[in-house]
C-alpha cells in the first residue's frame, strides 16, 4: 500500500509525484508528509524487492525529530513477523513509485537486528542505537 491510498484529508492531491504538502520528489527531504499516512507503505530494497512495511514511526520527543520507522518483514498476515528499527536516516523516498527504499539486500535483513511485536528493544539505550546504526551504516544525529 502507499501513503496516498491512504490519505483521507486530501494533502498528497494535485501534489507532484504524489508529494506532500510542498514540493517533494525523488531524494528530497524537503515538503511535510501525514505521520498516520506513512503507517503500512511499503519499503523496497534498490533492487526493487518488497522488504516490507513501515509498522510504526518512532519520534524523539526531546528534539521532535523522527528516529526510526519500525519495519515489518516476513510472516503472513501479520503472523510470524519481525520488526525491525531502521533509521529513518537510511530510508529515502520514491515519490514516483510511493514506497521507501532502504539500501539493503533482502537476505541481509532478515539476519538484522529485530524483534518480536511483544518484546521491544530499549530504543533509548546508546548501546542499542549505537549497533542499529552501524547495522545500517548510518549515523545517530544524537544520543538520547
Amino acid at each position: 500500500m502507499n501513503y496516498e491510498e491512504r490519505d483521507t484529508y486530501g494533502m498528497y492531491k494535485d501534489r507532484p509525484n504524489g508529494g506532500g504538502v510542498g514540493a517533494l520528489h525523488e531524494g528530497s527531504h524537503t515538503g511535510l508528509m501525514g505521520a498516520d499516512t506513512l503507517i503500512g507503505t511499503d519499503v523496497h530494497n534498490e533492487q526493487a524487492e518488497n522488504l516490507g512495511e513501515i509498522k510504526e514511526i518512532m519520534l524523539d520527543m526531546h528534539s521532535g525529530r523522527i528516529e526510526y520507522a519500525v519495519l515489518s518483514f516476513g510472516g503472513f498476515l501479520g503472523m510470524g513477523e519481525k520488526l525491525f528499527a531502521v533509521p529513518w536516516s537510511a530510508l529515502k523516498l520514491d515519490a514516483d513509485h510511493k514506497c521507501f527504499v532502504l539500501n539493503v539486500d533482502k537476505e541481509r535483513l532478515k539476519s538484522a537486528p529485530g524483534f518480536a511485536q511483544d518484546t521491544w528493544p530499549n530504543m533509548v539505550d546508546p548501546t542499542w542505537a549505537t549497533d542499529i546504526h552501524n547495522y545500517y551504516g548510518t549515523k545517530a544525529a544524537h544520543v538520547m
